[in-house]
Parts: structure tokens; sequence; C-alpha cells
């Protein structure tokens, strides 16, 4: 029993060494941590930067800053830079890819042409330490990004440009540090320039021209595989992190190229990346926070003033020069208060670079004990008002946005959407689940409804469980984007009337159906098919979707568009749809119209805010469609919007279309879109009064008799 408590005795002295117990400890800190603090409105990052600062070797000494620790703090660094490029928008990023300069040139410049005159003028260093901590003035990390992902505004215009000007500035500051370690040991001549060229060269090829090829090849051959695309994922973050390092650059860069370059592979609404971001905030970044918390040295503050002023200086010098360059940006662009706060808080963090700039200064006896341990404590005082910062920034984002009547009437609109999927074949359900996915607004409390309509008759119990039972396995896929999903079957003479029965019974507001078979038997030529049942027996907006590839492996929209659509009442309403599904893809849509349906369409995109990069051709030879042919590739999403007889944009040409696009486009995927055309009320009223049942149930037992003659001539 007393060796018993001894070796429990032993288990705990301090520093911990039992890495169960050390992993435990850090588990029930990323636990607790933020749950205590938001109760004192403070976010949880702080909590957990201050955790690492009492747990850490210069607190109460309870874990040791180990190769463990170092280990799975450089992958939560990797993982924030690796998920800020993830979830970049690639088309406002281009859109604001000048802003994104201009701001990283402020974000850059001004902190360095504060910071070189106090460093050498003020606190008297050299000119290598000089320049080499006002550099380190001018990096930042996206510590407080979570924040803002977390509460849903990034996608705003103000944090893309501040995430692209991290790169910018992050880039060129471990070049400076390159250059001065260079300098420094008289190593900077033609060849150090060479090989910095020419393996940043390399490292540019092989990141963006390489690893999508070889990733769309996993995804396209894997494709049942889920579990292997978040392992495959994860070995290019690390991998390019490792490539960057070689190249001479630091791995942060790496991490944040993987993110750009496997950015429209990933799209934001999908499972594989709800598992990145889950197992990334869940475990990977908490680890990291902790563990910058650990670097910091409080007692440093009681070695003298020399250290105190050293300290406050650096905080001083970088809280301000980065406000500045802030404002400066505000000032120039035009943004609102919320907005400057925003990036003076995503800007404001110092932690990642710039720690790795100091470190490998002060090892190359570059930077002294002062500057080091001032950063220290420059980086706890930076995390924390950036953090503070940016959540206050978001909030008042988020309260202006909703402000907004015409947000607010659309907010409420999404609230409700309802999507129908009414499924023939088992074996059609799943692109098209995930195409419902994309399309889906997220802020709405209704779940995806996946229909089957079940023949009445004798076996129709059977059949209900039977489909049930096979559509349960795509309920785990839904829900692994955090889509639910409602599974409906019902029993019905007739499968359109079935969906337009369930369509109005759950007040759907789009539905989505699979592409027809091309060969039709001879009743269904006589009652009309299917497609054209569903069409004439609801005025939802439909779409017809024959998906060939993966969406993800698609490098464009072609959506063409028929005169007079502007008219249709579903037209805002199929337009925000697409601009969401090539947001979701970070592809470009192609506009094939004529001149006052792009204007309307231009005008909608203004009104709506909608940030998909469209472009416009004009197109009015409908009588001649394929002519197109020409300018559609393998790799475009055809799209052609329709419409309805009796619809402001309806002409007997449309009829025909589908059958084209399934004649001479069968190799791309491709969608055909029906406008709602009427209110919802209209609808009811127009079709309560209309039954097929009597003639639906005499069709079913002719049908029964038909199979049953065809049987005996089998025999």
């Amino acid at each position: 029993m007393i060796d018993f408590f001894q070796h429990l005795i032993h288990e705990f002295e301090l520093p911990l060494k039992n890495p169960v117990l050390i992993f435990s400890l850090i588990l029930l800190i990323i636990l607790l941590s933020p749950i205590l603090l938001r109760r004192l409105n403070i976010p949880g990052i702080i909590g957990l930067i201050i955790s690492g600062v009492v747990i850490g070797p210069h607190g109460l000494n309870i874990l040791a800053n180990n190769s463990a620790i170092e280990l799975f703090s450089t992958i939560g660094l990797l993982y924030i830079m690796f998920i800020a490029g993830l979830e970049l928008d690639l088309n406002e990023f281009k859109a604001n890819k000048n802003k994104s300069l201009l701001f990283g040139i402020f974000t850059f410049a001004i902190p360095l042409a504060i910071g070189f005159p106090v460093c050498h003028y003020l606190l008297h260093y050299d000119f290598n330490a000089s320049f080499l901590t006002a550099s380190m003035f001018a990096t930042h990390t996206l510590v407080a990004y979570p924040i803002v992902s977390k509460l849903g505004i990034s996608k705003n215009q103000a944090v893309a440009i501040t995430v692209g000007g991290t790169i910018l500035t992050d880039t060129a500051v471990l070049i400076i540090l390159a250059v001065i370690i260079g300098n420094s040991k008289g190593s900077l001549n033609q060849e150090f320039w060479i090989r910095l060229g020419v393996s940043l060269a390399i490292f540019s090829v092989i990141m963006f021209l390489i690893i999508p090829r070889i990733a769309k090849w996993f995804f396209r051959k894997l494709e049942s595989e889920k579990h292997t695309h978040y392992i495959f994922v994860l070995s290019v973050v690390f991998f390019a992190a490792f490539l960057a390092e070689v190249a001479g650059v630091e791995a942060i860069i790496g991490a944040f190229v993987a993110g750009l370059a496997l950015n429209k592979l990933i799209p934001h609404s999908s499972a594989l990346m709800n598992r990145i971001e889950f197992i990334g905030n869940s475990l990977f970044i908490p680890f990291f926070l902790i563990s910058v918390g650990m670097l910091v040295d409080i007692s440093v503050i009681m070695n003298g003033p020399t250290a105190i002023i050293i300290a406050l200086t650096l905080s001083v010098v970088a809280i301000c020069s980065k406000w500045i360059a802030a404002l400066f940006t505000q000032l120039v662009f035009k943004y609102s208060g919320a907005q400057r706060q925003l990036i003076f808080g995503l800007s404001g963090a110092h932690a990642a670079a710039t720690l790795a700039v100091i470190l490998v200064g002060y090892n190359n006896n570059v930077l002294d004990e002062n500057i080091l341990n001032g950063t220290i404590i420059l980086i706890l005082i930076t995390c924390i008002v950036a953090s503070f910062a940016t959540e206050k920034a978001a909030k008042k984002i988020i309260v202006a946005t909703q402000d907004d009547d015409t947000d607010l009437i659309k907010a409420t609109e999404a609230r409700s959407e309802h999507i129908l999927l009414p499924i023939e074949k088992v074996e059609q359900i799943e692109k098209i689940l995930e195409f419902s996915i994309f399309i889906k607004d997220k802020k709405s409390v209704n779940p995806l409804s996946v229909l089957t309509v079940v023949s009445n008759n004798d076996e129709a119990e059977i059949n209900i469980l039977k489909a049930r039972n096979k559509l349960e396995a795509f309920v785990k896929q839904a829900s692994a984007s955090e889509t639910k999903v409602n599974i409906i079957t019902t029993i019905d003479h007739n499968a359109a009337s079935g969906i337009a029965r369930i369509s109005r019974e759950i007040m759907a507001d789009i539905i989505v159906l699979g592409w027809p078979k091309q060969k039709v038997g001879f009743f269904d030529k006589l009652i009309g098919k299917k497609i054209d049942d569903i069409l004439n027996s609801t005025e939802k907006t439909t779409f017809i979707c024959k998906l060939q590839n993966q969406l993800i492996l698609h490098k464009r929209i072609v959506l063409v568009v028929p005169p007079l659509a502007e008219y249709e009442k579903g037209f805002e309403h199929w337009l925000t749809k697409m601009s969401k599904l090539a947001q979701e893809l970070s592809i470009p849509i192609q506009l094939y119209c004529n001149n006052p349906t792009e204007n309307a369409i231009i005008k909608i995109i203004k009104e709506l805010k909608l940030s998909a990069s469209v472009t416009f051709s004009l197109f009015n030879d409908w009588e001649d469609f394929l002519i197109l042919a020409r300018y559609i590739r393998e790799d475009d999403l055809l799209i052609l919007v329709s419409a309805r007889k009796g619809a402001a944009s309806y002409m007997p040409l449309l009829e025909n279309l589908p059958n084209k696009l399934e004649k001479h486009f069968s190799s791309n995927s491709r969608l055909v879109i029906y406008p709602q055309q009427f209110s919802q009320d209209h609808v009811i009223e127009r079709f309560d009064d209309i039954t097929g049942e009597p003639l639906n149930k005499g069709i079913e037992t002719i049908q029964r008799i038909g199979k049953g003659i065809g049987n005996i001539f089998k025999k």
C-alpha cells in the first residue's frame, strides 16, 4: 500500500512527466477555461493563453515545455494558418486583391517605419538588431481568427483583406529574416539570392500545379472513402510546411499555401471541412494557444527597469503601429469603425511569426535576452488586446447587419427555407444530396427532406421499410456536415402526385430532382413523363440534376438564361442559390443572356451583395442553341434556366432543350432550373380542387395487368 502511494506521489511530481496525465490536464483546461471565462465576458482564447502562463515552466511549473508540447503547438499553429487559407473566399480575395496588397503594404511599412527608429535611436541597438526587431512588429498571427470563424463573419471583406495581407507581410518578414541572418553571417551574396528565388519558384509550382492535380485524382478515385480524405489533407498540410522550410521560408507560409491550394476542392459546407474545423478548434489550436502562454515569463519584469522599459516600448509600438495601419486602411477604403477595429484585432496579435523571428535572431546572436523577454511579454499583451478587439468588432458587425431591414427579411426567409429531394433510385442520391447541402441556407431551421414515394399496392408497407433502411446511410453523410435530414416515405398511386402533395404539406421552397431516364415506356408516354407531371402540379423552384462528376471537380459554372427571366417570381431565388454554389466551390460563373437580363442580374448582385465572380456573354441565338458547344469545356457545370408553360420567359424552344443537353453535352454535369412562377397561395388555390386519384388508380391497374401478361409471355 505504501508503494502504491509513493508511486502516486511520484506521478504528481512537478513538472508532470506522465504523458497520459499531461494530456488529460490539457484537455481539462481546453474544456473548462473558455466556459469559466465566458461568464466574465472574456474571450476563450485569452483563457487558454492565461492557462498556459499559469501551468507553464515560468508559472506553477506543472508542465515543462518539452518536445511533445512543442509538437502539438506546431500542429496547432500550422492548423490556424491552413484553416485561414482554406476559408479564404477566393472570389472575394480576387475581387479585392489590390486592397489586400495595399493593406499588406500599410501593415508592413508602417510598423517597420515606426519600429526601426525606436529600436535604433531610443533603445540603442545596432542596424541588424533594430531592423530585425522592427520587422517583427510588421508580422501578425491570426490568433483571433477562430473568433471570426465562430461568429460567422469570415466572409466579410475586412476579414478577406486582412487574411490576404497576412500572407504578404509574413512572407516579406520571413524573407527579411533570412536576409538579416545571412548578412550577420557574411553570406549575403549572389548565390544566396539565386538559391532563395529558385527554391521559392519550385515550391510554388509544386503547391499550385502538382498538389491540386493529385488531390483531384485522390478525391475522384476514393470518393466513398471519406475518412481517408481527412488523412490526405493533413498529409498535404505538413508536407507543404516541410517544403516551405526547405525553400527557405517558415512552415506557416507552407500551411497557408496548402489551404489556398486545396481551397477549391474543400467547399465550406462539406463534411470534410466540418471535420477539419472540428478537430482543429477542439484540440490542435487550443494546444497552440496554451503553448504560447507557456512561453511567457512574468518574472522578467522583476529583472530591473531595462526589461520593463523594453517590454513596454515594444508592446506600445506593436499595438500603435498596427492600429495606425488599420486606420489608414479604413480611410482609403471607406470602411466602418467596426471594420477598422476588426482589421486591427485580426492583425494586432503577435505570436507565431513574431516568435520565429525573435528566436532565430536570438539563437544567431543578433538579438539579446532583453529583446527576447520583452517580445514574450508583447505576445501576451497583444494576444489579449487583439482578442478583445476582434470579438467586440465582430459583434458590432453582426448587429449592424441584422439592423438592416432588407437583411432581416432575407434572414427570416432563410430560416424557413425547406428543400425537398424526391428520390427514385438510391444510387442517385449522394451527389444530389451534396448539391442540396451546398445551396441550403445555413440559417434555415428546417432539415433537408428526402422523399420516397411508394406505390399503393399490397407490398406498400414492405417497400416503405426497404426505402427507409436504404436512406438511413445518407442521413449520416449529411450529419457529417452538420445538416439535418428528414426521411419521408409516403404511399401514392402516382409518384408525381405524391411529390406534389408532400411539397405542399411541408411547405417546401425548392424541389431537387434527379435527371429522368432517356427511354420511356408506353404508359409513361400516355400519361406524360414524371418530371412534366411534377412541374405541372407544383410551382416550386425546381432543380433537375445530372451530376456526372463530383461538384468539387468543376472549374466553372456556365449559366444560360432565357429572355425575360428577370420577370419570374423565382428569379432572385435561383440566382442567389447559384451564387452560393459558386462561392462554395470557389469557381466563377460564365453567364449567357441578353442585355436586359444582364442588367437585371447585375442589379440583383449589387442589391443582395452576392460575392460570386460573374462574367457575361451576349446570347440571343436560341434557335441555334448548340452554338454554345464551342464554348463549353468538359469540366464545366452547365446550367439552363428554363420556364413552365404560361411563364413570362416561356418559349416553345425551351421544351426540347433538356433533350439536346442530354444528347450533345452527355459528358458534362448539367442542371435545368424551373423558377417559381406564382406565390404559394396561388398554387394552393390552383391545385386544391384537382385530383388525379381515380385516373391514377385505373392506370396503375392497367400497368399491373400489362406486367402480368408480359410475365406470361416470358415464361
